[in-house]
């Protein structure tokens, strides 16, 4: 479901990214598939160097559907940002990626809290996440955060998950998979 970023896939990705339901919302929007390749090369870079940590989105073909990526990592928190291509919307790849890339940070990477900033149009990733169990709004728990990402305009919401509430929304739903 999800793997290492590889040069590879940038074509594939590519024209999913550029499809006018996703490319407003792509954070690493890039004009070309040539950018989209010096793009992934840096990731893979700063990935590294522990800045960064990115991976792409397999379906269950082995096909690249999307990209799932945690950055401006500082002192064990993150940013995530995720985009599925257009053609897989709805058949809870998102869902998925979330779950199998959040348990990956939590129990290998020593990360303690992951923020989202959803663009407050953007209905679709809004409904999505607010389907998880261990996802919080976090605008008022964390204001510096909410104020930082709407400098000029506040045009997102701020989200959250602590390792400690994935864990336990986890282990309800696998108690024998928690360690």
């Amino acid at each position: 479901m999800l793997k290492k970023r590889e040069l590879h896939e940038c074509q594939s990705l590519y024209s999913l990214m550029m499809d006018p339901a996703v490319a407003p919302y792509v954070r690493y929007a890039c004009q070309s598939q040539e950018e989209l390749l010096f793009l992934t090369r840096q990731l893979i870079a700063e990935e590294e160097q522990g800045t960064v940590i990115s991976r792409t989105i397999m379906d269950e073909t082995g096909t690249a559907i999307g990209t799932i990526d945690l950055y401006h990592i500082v002192n064990n928190t993150g940013f995530l940002a995720t985009w599925i291509g257009a053609p897989y919307f709805g058949r809870g790849y998102s869902q998925q990626a979330k779950s199998v890339f959040l348990t990956e940070l939590f129990l290998e990477q020593s990360i303690q809290t992951v923020f989202m900033k959803i663009r407050r149009q953007n209905v679709r990733s809004r409904k999505a996440v607010e389907k998880l169990s261990y996802v919080r709004l976090a605008n008022d728990l964390y204001p510096q955060v909410a104020e930082a990402i709407n400098v000029k305009h506040p045009i997102y919401d701020l989200y959250h998950v602590e390792r400690s509430a994935f864990l336990e929304s986890r282990a309800e739903l696998h108690p024998a998979a928690v360690t």
